[in-house]
C-alpha cells in the first residue's frame, strides 16, 4: 500500500467576504458619506446596497480668528463679614436700637487726640448701621448735638464712627462722663 500522508494542516476554508468602504455621496455640510458594502466573488453583492448604517465624517471648521477663551475655573464665594439675612423675621434679629448700633468708645492714642483737638468722639459701631442711625444713637445716649458723622470700615471688618460734636459741648467732658479718659 502506498503511504498516503495526510496533511497536518486543515483544508483552507474560503475567507468570509470583507467589507469595503464606498463613497455614497456628500451630505448637506459637504462631508463625504461612506457606506460599508460586502464584496464577494461577484461585485453584484456590492450593488445590492449597504449592510450597516451610514458613517459620516465631519470636516473640522477652519478658524479665521485667533481669540483666547479663558477656561472655566473654580470660583469660591466671598467671605461675608456679617449675616445678610435675619432668618425670617426681624424680631429674631432684634431692632437696631442705640445700644445695638454703638458698641463701645475707642480709646486709642489717635482717638484721644481727636477728642482733644477736633472735639470728636470715636466709637466702634455695628457694621450695618449708617451715619444717620449713628447720629440719632449718640444724641439719645449722651444728650448731645452732633454736627457731623464720618465712618470707615477697617480691614478686619469693624466699623469706626467719628462723631463731631457741636461747639457748645466739649468732647473731653463727654469722654469723662462715658469713662474713656
Amino acid at each position: 500500500m502506498p503511504s498516503e500522508k495526510k496533511s497536518s494542516k486543515p483544508a483552507a476554508k474560503s475567507a468570509p467576504a470583507k467589507a469595503k468602504m464606498h463613497v455614497a455621496g456628500t451630505s448637506k455640510s459637504g462631508a463625504k458619506v461612506l457606506t460599508h458594502h460586502r464584496a464577494g466573488k461577484n461585485m453584484d453583492n456590492a450593488k445590492k446596497g449597504p449592510i450597516s448604517k451610514k458613517i459620516q465624517r465631519k470636516r473640522r471648521p477652519v478658524w479665521t480668528k485667533v481669540i483666547f477663551h479663558r477656561p472655566y475655573t473654580l470660583r469660591l464665594p466671598g467671605q461675608k463679614k456679617y449675616p445678610r439675612k435675619c432668618g425670617g423675621t426681624a424680631s429674631k434679629m432684634g431692632k437696631m436700637d442705640q445700644f445695638r448700633i454703638i458698641r463701645y468708645p475707642l480709646t486709642t492714642e489717635a482717638a484721644m487726640k481727636k477728642i482733644e483737638d477736633n472735639n470728636t468722639l470715636v466709637f466702634v459701631v455695628d457694621i450695618r448701621s449708617n451715619k444717620s442711625q449713628i447720629r440719632r444713637a449718640v444724641q439719645k445716649l449722651y444728650d448731645i448735638k452732633v454736627v457731623k458723622v464720618n465712618t470707615l470700615i477697617r480691614p478686619d471688618g469693624i466699623k469706626k464712627a467719628f462723631v463731631r460734636l457741636n461747639p457748645e459741648y466739649d468732647a473731653l467732658d463727654i469722654a469723662n462722663k462715658i469713662g474713656t479718659l
